[in-house]
């Protein structure tokens, strides 16, 4: 089963996406564009064009907000993005701080 089987996420790319994603690969040489904490390039091939900020959070699919990232850096990408996107969409319940009954008046 295929990520792309339950989302809408398909629906909502651009109809010139097929070729700005031929863009995105040609730009970044067919390579990964994540980076390590020393600053190495990722040396796997780039497979999947991702939105650097997702257009859930304001981003387009400008040549700028897009790169291409391996399936495990993309994976972890768009977990860590799952996982904030969920954060946000969860509805804080705050209650007031009780008091002890004794110090009620």
């Amino acid at each position: 089963m295929s990520g792309w089987s339950n989302s809408t996420r398909r629906d909502r790319l651009p109809r010139n996406w097929p070729s700005l994603r031929r863009r995105v690969i040609r730009r970044d040489g067919g390579q990964c564009t994540a980076r390590y904490s020393d600053d190495r390039r990722c040396e796997l091939p780039g497979t999947d064009v991702d939105h650097v900020i997702p257009d859930s959070l304001g981003g387009s699919s400008e040549m700028s907000n897009l790169a291409l990232l391996c399936p495990f850096h993309h994976r972890q990408k768009s977990s860590s993005e799952g996982g904030t996107a969920a954060a946000l969409a969860r509805k804080s319940v705050h209650r007031p701080t009780p008091t002890h009954p004794a110090l009620d008046d």
